[in-house]
């Protein structure tokens, strides 16, 4: 992989050439061919882009390399593997990133390259392990897989965008810990630094994970204190890009650079020594919170801002914004599939096309309360631009984002330099105490502050369908109405109107389509029984209580899958259902749930289902259930053991019985037809 850097830019830098060449030569014959042969050019321009970017996209995937493991690869063999991050605690588990570099066959070590994501058991071992440690390892991998559940977030792809394709879950005794080390002097000292500022805040706050979790993600984007709940707050009420490093941040650690660096002799008088110091700052700063797409965007950026003020007469923002979209999707096209990407430049190209009109629309003469209206443009112009794509990730649009923007950005501001102040004077232990105490206020504050807007029944519109199409839809509605009210231009008003019915219409079939479905579906959720029996707009669902409480379960898992359907809630039983506990009727489908030991006596007059369920380890076999039972197909869900799920299928396989095992192939989703 080392040489798809250089040989990507040997690629732009040639086509470039190439098209700026091409689109000269044609420019001067266009003059006298007017418009005709413009438009071949852009068409073949165009096309060239296109080729490049399906040419970068294609040479980043390193399974083109040939020295990639899985090419291989087999169960049977050992793996070299470096661990390139600390290790995170988990909940059960540690969890890090791994890069392949040999796979031995038959003792004979092979160079490869991958990446791996490792599971480790809590134990004295696994927690000896660190950065640049090399381990080997004989059990066998497994490929990243979705849920399968409806509507669920797609993690494979996700996952296979940072180029990772397997995972592997160990405990201690299953880990060889080589002598060797390969530590990378610069990224230590990025890890030591997160690992000291993390230190430097556990000990001066509160062994609160409320405030605590907040202030580190606030201030270095470590989120792994943070409580499920809490999050889910900030993002019910609009402000979940605080605790999300963002241009937000590196744009007041950039104010903050220019006034101190703006100040200092030395400095302030060279002007390259200057730019020197805030741009290295900026990146070690990006760096250090794990450098996401939105971190970088803002980076590269600041990068083109801070050399075009210093070097150039006149910049745009434009083309800042558009040269550091190039330079990021150059070194990674799958940034363009984050969503941290995506919401960044959306925001930021809000901001600055339409903030000016919307705060030039009321002249306020108060000086303090025009500044207050400033702010008010600023967060409507990019939730102006934010919002369509927000509906289609997360399914919601808080009401209050307004008021809580206002209250928590300039909260999460001072917030922000008195981390910084704590983390420079961490060593002056008065200082340091203080500082902590003033953190501590602060965050508990704007904790207040979102979860009692959380609280009002109206903060939040939840449960909204979208998809791709009526994403396109809204943003043709949202352009056209901005470009028309800011251009007065009668052409995109007629636009507006057409995608407004367009959408109405789309909507329209969609809600009707909803009211035709019914489904079983059996969710893939890790040691729980989930059922949802669906009928038009409604369910019932049948499975473990915690499942049935509004939580981070049920959002995770069940929820997306009902916003996809376009469900409402229900907790009666649906027309066609009937039945209760472990045997049911829905429409002409009849279902049996084995979730406990039970044995069945021969009869010559089976009782004949559609689906045997079989949940939560019953100890039985299959040989003895088909003795007084006879199922279309017998579904094991994802509250079984693995080892037992394995038993049982080799028993189907013996017996020619259909089964489905829904924690290797998803969710099992069973349409009724009339």
């Amino acid at each position: 992989m080392q040489w798809y850097l250089p040989f990507s830019f040997m690629f732009i830098l040639l086509f470039l050439f190439l098209s700026l060449l091409i689109f000269s030569l044609l420019h001067v014959f266009s003059l006298a061919l007017r418009f005709k042969l413009r438009f071949f050019t852009g068409l073949l321009l165009n096309g060239i882009i296109a080729g490049l970017a399906m040419l970068l996209t294609w040479q980043h995937d390193i399974r083109h390399e040939k020295k990639w493991f899985g090419h291989y690869y087999h169960d049977s063999e050992a793996l070299l593997i470096r661990l390139v991050e600390p290790l995170t605690a988990k909940s059960r588990s540690y969890k890090c990133e791994g890069i392949i570099e040999a796979v031995y066959d038959n003792g004979k070590a092979i160079p490869a390259v991958g990446k791996i994501l490792i599971y480790l058991s809590k134990d004295s071992i696994s927690s000896s392990l660190n950065y640049g440690d090399e381990i080997i390892i004989n059990q066998p991998i497994q490929k990243i897989r979705n849920s399968g559940n409806p509507g669920a977030f797609n993690y494979e792809r996700y996952a296979a965008f940072q180029q990772v394709f397997h995972n592997v879950f160990l405990k201690g005794d299953e880990v060889v810990l080589l002598k060797q080390k390969n530590i990378n002097l610069f990224w230590k000292i990025i890890f030591s630094s997160q690992k000291y500022i993390i230190d430097v805040l556990q000990k001066n706050l509160p062994a609160d994970k409320n405030i605590t979790g907040i202030a580190e993600a606030l201030l270095i984007g470590y989120k792994e204190d943070l409580d499920k709940d809490l999050v889910q707050a900030y993002s019910n009420t609009g402000v979940v890009h605080i605790i999300a490093i963002s241009g937000l941040h590196l744009g007041l650690i950039y104010i903050m650079l220019v006034w101190i660096f703006g100040r200092l002799p030395f400095i302030k008088r060279s002007r390259f020594l200057k730019v020197l110091l805030i741009l290295g700052s900026l990146w070690f700063f990006s760096l250090l919170t794990g450098a996401s797409a939105s971190v970088l965007r803002s980076a590269v950026m600041f990068t083109c801002i801070v050399i075009g003020k210093n070097y150039f007469t006149q910049t745009s923002i434009y083309n800042s914004l558009a040269a550091s979209a190039f330079l990021l999707l150059a070194y990674n096209p799958y940034f363009l599939w984050d969503v941290g990407f995506q919401l960044s430049y959306l925001a930021v190209i809000g901001i600055v096309w339409l903030q000016q009109p919307i705060y030039r629309s009321l002249y306020i003469k108060n000086k303090q309360l025009d500044k207050l209206w400033n702010m008010i443009a600023v967060t409507l112009a990019a939730q102006v631009i934010t919002f369509p794509i927000c509906i289609y990730y997360f399914h919601q649009f808080p009401n209050l984002f307004l008021i809580t923007n206002l209250l928590a950005v300039p909260l999460s501001t001072v917030i922000l330099f008195a981390e910084i102040l704590l983390i420079a004077c961490s060593w002056v232990n008065i200082i340091a105490v203080y500082a902590g105490k003033l953190v501590s206020l602060l965050v508990w504050l704007m904790n207040i502050i979102i979860q009692t807007c959380d609280q009002f029944s109206f903060s939040t519109i939840d449960n909204i369908y979208a998809d791709i199409l009526s994403t396109w839809f809204l943003y043709a509605i949202v352009i056209g109405c901005c470009y028309w009210l800011i251009y007065n231009h009668k052409g995109m008003f007629r636009f507006m109107i057409i995608s407004m019915f367009a959408f109405t219409m789309f909507m329209a079939f969609t809600k009707f389509s909803s009211y035709q479905q019914k489904k079983i579906i059996v969710y893939n959720v890790s040691k729980h029984k989930a059922i949802d029996f669906i009928s038009g707009n409604k369910y019932f669902f049948c499975g473990d209580t915690v499942l049935q409480k509004d939580g981070m379960l049920q959002n995770f898992h069940l929820k997306p899958a009902r916003v996809s359907m376009g469900l409402d809630k229900t907790n009666q039983l649906l027309p066609g259902l009937i039945g209760k506990s472990n045997y049911w009727s829905f429409f002409d489908k009849k279902i049996l749930i084995i979730d406990s030991a039970v044995i069945y006596e021969p009869t010559d007059k089976k009782l004949a289902v559609d689906i045997l369920l079989i949940s939560n380890n019953p100890a039985l076999k299959i040989s003895g259930l088909i003795t007084a039972v006879r199922p279309s197909i017998i579904i094991f869900d994802s509250s079984n053991s693995l080892w037992k799920i394995a038993n049982w299928k080799k028993e189907c396989i013996a017996l020619a019985l259909p089964c489905f095992s829904i924690p290797e192939q998803g969710a099992f989703v069973l349409d009724i037809k009339e």
